[in-house]
Formats: structure tokens, sequence, C-alpha cells
């Protein structure tokens, strides 16, 4: 670590993650506990947050407010509702054309953020975001469909929120078995989190994802009970899903954060346990983006997914994008 920080050393103050180079230190916002502000692109669509991790889209303009101590919200839900878990600094205009895909079909969005410095201290961070989370889903329960759908360290988080089910089943339980269908979109596991995290803070800067992945070595080493223990537990847990609705994986062979084999081993653990699983894998398509690369492909899947468990109600809507 000597001459990394004689290059470039990353140091962790006030919840933010700065650069330190010529004995000055730039913190950047990015990095910061809290995530990066979320503006409603779509005319059509309206947001507002929950927490600084949560926040909900919906057609309808209603205001909503939730209790911080349980998560309950001062309205009931009428709707069917997508629990969309995002990837690391998800931009606001990404995320609404996923959750547009949902929206046109009679869904509400709930969309769930974490920032790097949340990921690399769970306790302080995605364990508390994963607690709001479930609790959120449980104390707003209705009678309407549940879907999660899942993006790269969505699965870890989903992990997360399968920790908190585990602490307490008799309350947590229930809400897992209401969901009606999971997708998971480039899940990225343990084995991939020193690849994903760099590509995600400095997708155009080679030199500072090299940097920023021997940091996160030397910190998963170095940190092993207060972070590294926590990630190879949320990885068990996902691999033994609390939640057995049917699941669907799309993801690509070239892709190295969510890598093929990773999602195969998830795949073939849910399929032992008598889950119903659905494979769409591309040769070639970068991460969290096969969407944008395969636009007609991925609606066509993810169609087909929701509409054999009766969850598209506009089919004409989804047959457009085809």
């Amino acid at each position: 670590m000597s001459a990394l920080k004689n290059a470039v050393s990353l140091a962790v103050n006030h919840g933010k993650l700065g650069l330190r180079s010529n004995g000055k230190t730039s913190f950047r916002p990015l990095l910061s506990c809290a995530p990066v502000a979320m503006v409603a692109l779509d005319r059509n669509a309206h947001t507002q947050d929950i927490t600084k991790n949560i926040q909900y889209i919906s057609n309808d303009k209603i205001k909503l407010k939730a209790d911080p101590a349980t998560m309950k919200l001062d309205k009931p839900i009428e709707k069917p509702l997508c629990i969309m878990i995002n990837w690391l600094l998800a931009r606001q205009k990404h995320v609404m054309k996923y959750a547009t895909l949902y929206l046109e079909q009679g869904f509400d969005v709930v969309s769930v953020a974490c920032t790097p410095w949340q990921l690399m201290w769970p306790v302080k961070g995605t364990q508390l975001v994963a607690g709001d989370l479930i609790k959120f889903m449980a104390m707003n329960d209705n009678e309407h469909p549940l879907v999660v759908h899942g993006f790269s360290v969505g699965g870890y988080m989903w992990g997360e929120v399968c920790a908190h089910v585990m602490k307490n089943k008799e309350q947590y339980q229930p809400v897992m078995d209401r969901v009606v269908a999971q997708v998971w979109d480039s899940a990225a596991d343990i084995s991939e989190i020193t690849i994903g995290v760099p590509a995600a803070v400095f997708p155009k800067n080679q030199i500072m994802q090299k940097t920023l992945r021997a940091y996160m070595e030397y910190h998963m080493k170095t940190f092993h009970e207060a972070a590294t223990s926590h990630y190879i537990r949320s990885s068990q847990l996902f691999h033994t899903n609390l939640c057995h609705a049917p699941a669907l994986f799309l993801l690509s062979r070239s892709d190295p954060v969510g890598a093929e084999r990773s999602n195969r081993s998830v795949h073939d653990s849910w399929v032992k346990m008598g889950m119903k699983c659905t494979w769409k894998c591309w040769d070639r398509s970068p991460h969290v983006q096969h969407y944008t690369k395969h636009p007609k492909e991925y609606v066509a899947a993810l169609y087909a997914h929701l509409d054999a468990y009766g969850l598209v109600s506009q089919p004409e809507k989804m047959r457009m994008r085809l």
C-alpha cells in the first residue's frame, strides 16, 4: 500500500471517500453518504423521496410521508409495486427508463439506491437501507402483487434484506412470500465487487479504476469483520434466497461484474430449491446496459416473464416496444 499512497491515496472522512494528491485531499460528493439528488425526467411520472435512499415513483401525483421509525406511509398503496434496487450511482434518467416499463403496466415503483460509501461500510450503510426497505414492504402491506427487479449490487442488497428477514421471520417472511416475480439484471457477487465499484465510480478513467480497485482489495482484507464478513453472509443468503418467486436472469458473457459464472451459481442453487428460473444471456453486452444494447430482446424477455404471472395489464404497450 505504500507505493499506492505515494501516488494517489484514499481516505475516509466524515462519510466521504477522498482522493489525496500532492498533499491535498479532494472529497468527491458522489461518494458521500447521501445519494445524488433524484429529479424526475418523465413528465408523466411523479417522484418523491421516502428516505435518502428510497424514492417512490408513480403516475399519480400523490404526496406520501413515511414514519421514519416504522416506514409506514400515511396513505395506503392501491397499486402493485415494483421494488427496483439500482446499480451504484445510477442516473435518474436511466432508472426512469426501467421504471417506465412498470408504470405503463399500472405499477408504482419503489426505487432503492446505495452509495459506494454505504457499500464499503455495510453496518452503518447498506444494512440500514435494507432495514428500511423490508420495513417499508412489511408496513405498507396490501393485496396487490410485488415484483423485485434488481441490478448489479442490488443482489448484494437483497442478501442484506434476507439477513433482516432471518432475524424476524414471523414478521417478514410473509412479505417475501407476497413477491410474485423476480428479475435480476447483471447481478454482482462478492467476487466481482472490487471490479464493479471502481468501474461505477470512475467509468472513464482506467488509472483511477486500478487505484480504487487496489484500495478496495486492501479494504476487504483489513476490515474483514466490518465489511467483508457481511459481504460473504449476504452472498450466502442471496444463494439461498428466502424469496422463492420465479426469477428471470438477464446478463452477458462479456460482463466481468455481473459475471456469468456467479450468476449461474445462483441460478443453479435456486433451481435445486425448486424455484422456477429463466435464463437470458447475451454474448456481448455491457454491465447493466442490456436494455440499451438489446431493447427488443430485453423487453420480450421481461414481458414474457411478467405476463406468465398475470402482471401485464396493458399488453399493447409492451408490444409497441417489440
